[in-house]
């Protein structure tokens, strides 16, 4: 992953002079999904840098050892060897970026990626993954759990309850807490977009959370009824822009929640490339939080490589 953001005291005025212009963020957004998709190789490549960029999670009420174990394998080959080999990329190293589960089962997917000597990073969710409305206590409790059990990336919720009341330099003295809980653990910090109410906060937001020490802004917990959005994206890359000009620290983004297609994958990866440039597009500034995204890269793929469409039993269990 990239360097640590080592954060810095809250600048309070510089949070409270943002305004953003709406309608420039709409305008700016619907450029960018109106741009050409890349056809036949150029298309191939892309859809394998997704892949390198996805951080393939599964975050349910019914998880078990078992499909974890069948998560961490399919993130350690993502895409089937054959398909590699027509291509000239088997002997490149793809894998996912990571997997992501809840705390309980970060011990599970520790234990499968060492038993095939991978090593692929255990992203957990935690501080009351999606509400984030437990005590602080527990919160800070279930972040220094995750890293005991092997976590070596963390994804916290802030509590959008101080976002949405404006009070930042509390919800900044939260997310430092949860910074020192996480050791040397990479943080990624959810917003919760969906429910910050406008693009002012969500700037407001992504502001509070790189100054106080996020390595990663995330959009969602793909629980919310609104989540990863081209607009609210711009507004957030645009806030690590604007970070990274004022500090030095680059601070990568992640999208997250309702991102199903290749097609949409290529359009995030345009997106940063525009907005950010060449350096965010790997996977140490850039993530996509994805749990069904990879099969239809596969299907995709397929087709490439083949010329047809896969049927449903010719591609293996995501």
């Amino acid at each position: 992953m990239s360097a640590r953001n080592p954060g810095m005291h809250i600048d309070l005025e510089w949070v409270e002079k943002v305004r953003v212009n709406t309608q420039a963020v709409l305008k700016r957004a619907q450029q960018i999904q109106g741009y050409k998709v890349a056809k036949k190789q150029w298309q191939a490549a892309w859809l394998l840098k997704a892949v390198t960029c996805i951080d393939l999670t599964t975050l349910a009420g019914d998880d078990t050892p078992s499909n974890v174990h069948r998560l961490c394998m399919k993130a350690t080959k993502p895409i089937c060897y054959d398909r590699l080999r027509s291509m000239d990329m088997h002997d490149k190293g793809i894998t996912t970026a990571a997997v992501c589960v809840y705390p309980s089962r970060v011990a599970d997917a520790v234990k499968s990626l060492k038993a095939t000597n991978s090593s692929l990073p255990v992203a957990s969710v935690a501080t009351g993954f999606p509400a984030g409305q437990t005590p602080l206590k527990t919160r800070l409790e279930e972040v220094r759990m995750a890293v005991e059990d092997g976590a070596t990336e963390i994804d916290i919720v802030i509590n959008r309850t101080l976002a949405i009341t404006g009070q930042w330099a509390a919800l900044y003295d939260e997310i430092r807490q949860f910074r020192e809980a996480c050791g040397d653990a990479h943080m990624k910090t959810i917003l919760a977009v969906g429910e910050l109410g406008n693009f002012t906060n969500v700037y407001k937001a992504s502001l509070v959370s790189m100054m106080a020490g996020s390595d990663f802004i995330k959009t969602s917990t793909g629980k919310e009824s609104v989540n990863a959005t081209y607009p609210i994206a711009i507004v957030m890359v645009r806030a690590i822009r604007d970070y990274y000009l004022r500090t030095g620290h680059k601070v990568g983004f992640k999208p997250a929640g309702g991102i199903r297609t290749a097609q949409e994958s290529v359009v995030w990866l345009t997106l940063m490339k525009e907005e950010l440039g060449d350096e965010w597009l790997n996977p140490c500034l850039f993530r996509l939080g994805a749990s069904s995204l990879l099969a239809d890269i596969e299907r995709q793929i397929y087709h490439y490589v083949t010329g047809r469409y896969p049927a449903y039993h010719e591609l293996p269990m995501a």
